[in-house]
């Protein structure tokens, strides 16, 4: 089964989060995919969302997911969380500045959003990934020692190396 990732980094068109989230789950519906926001802050690399995706979906694809909600279990993975509870502080919150799109398609079935569809809840603002180093040793936990033992510039490794023992935290 080779499920489809795409991704998408802006600014939220709709400033409300409640309606936000509202209007993408609206266009998840409307096109069988399975579309998350996370807080764009706080993702290292493209490669930390596609990772933290293939994992969640071959989860689910075996029965070893934790949330019933694709989405969430992605949000799972992309925040290194067992617990759900944890994981939602990767979503994203009214003190979201740029929001993370991933949008993937569950084995098939999934016809993929229109540029102007994801135009009117994402304004792509060109600058693809950029962390905030602040926040993501907060949300992953990331010690003085991790970053002194390893560098500042290791610090999406630190972040992959969560993503990838997710499983392992049972």
């Amino acid at each position: 089964m080779m499920n489809e990732i795409r991704l998408l980094f802006g600014k939220a068109v709709i400033r409300d989060r409640q309606e936000f989230l509202s209007a993408l789950r609206a266009l998840q519906t409307r096109h069988g995919c399975v579309i998350q926001a996370l807080d764009a802050d706080k993702v290292v690399s493209e490669m930390h969302l596609i990772f933290a995706t293939r994992k969640a979906l071959l989860a689910i694809a075996s029965g070893r997911n934790v949330a019933k909600d694709p989405g969430v279990e992605i949000l799972r993975y992309a925040s290194g969380e067992r617990q759900i509870e944890r994981a939602l502080a990767m979503g994203i919150s009214d003190s979201t500045e740029r929001i993370a799109l991933v949008m993937a398609s569950l084995g098939g079935g999934c016809s993929w959003p229109k540029a102007s569809e994801l135009s009117a809840l994402v304004e792509p603002d060109g600058i693809g990934c950029s962390f905030k180093s602040a926040a993501v040793t907060e949300i992953f936990n990331i010690s003085p020692e991790e970053i002194e033992a390893v560098g500042k510039a290791r610090i999406p490794d630190l972040v992959l190396e969560r993503v990838a023992l997710v499983e392992t935290y049972r």
